[in-house]
This record gives structure tokens, sequence and C-alpha cells, in this order.
């Protein structure tokens, strides 16, 4: 099964989730409130986080730390492979699920 197969069974689209294929297996990045707050810590504001992304100006480090914030704390892996990952994957495969994560910052739920 792809990563792209396994998106429609494992992550709900309508709760913001998405998927990142992390040691060669599907994760759920799920944006909860406690993951935003943990990710946000760490970065500063996700508003600002948001417009550095919108203008390309998101580093490489902030996008692992928010992939890690986001993991499925019941099969986190190590930060290490997060960012191992996004690099073996690259950032155009890597924009996919960014691009959902930001949505849901931007929009919410609702």
């Amino acid at each position: 099964m792809t990563l792209r197969q396994a998106q429609g069974k494992r992550a709900n689209a309508l709760r913001g989730e998405a998927l990142l294929e992390i040691g060669g297996a599907a994760h759920v990045l799920r944006p909860s409130f406690t993951a935003l707050v943990a990710a946000e810590e760490e970065l500063g504001p996700l508003f600002a986080l948001v417009e550095r992304a919108g203008a390309g100006q998101l580093r490489l480090s902030e996008l692992a730390a928010l992939f890690w914030h986001c993991l499925d704390p019941l099969h986190a892996v190590p930060r290490e492979a997060v960012g191992e990952a996004v690099v073996a994957q690259g950032l155009a495969a890597c924009a996919a699920p960014l691009r959902v994560l930001l949505g849901q910052i931007l929009k919410g739920s609702g």
C-alpha cells in the first residue's frame, strides 16, 4: 500500500490530519490543540509560522518540528527520524502534509 492509498484510510481530512512517511511507514499528523500549543512554544506564534511558510521562509528545522509535534503520540517516533524523513523525501513531497496542517491552523475545523 502506498502512502497515497493509506491516506484515504488513516488520515481524517475533516480534522486537518495528514500523513507523513517515516521509516517506510505512514504516520498520522494530527494538529490537536495540545500539539499546536507545544509547537507554538518552540517555534513562536503560529500565525507568524504560516506567514513565513507562505513567503517561502520556513526553515527545515521548523518544518520538522511542526511535523514532530503533530505526530500521534501513540505512534510517535524520535524527532531525528522526522527530520531524516523530511530530508529523504524532499521539500516538494513534504509540501502536501504541510499545506494540510497550515490550512487547519488558519481555518480550524469549523
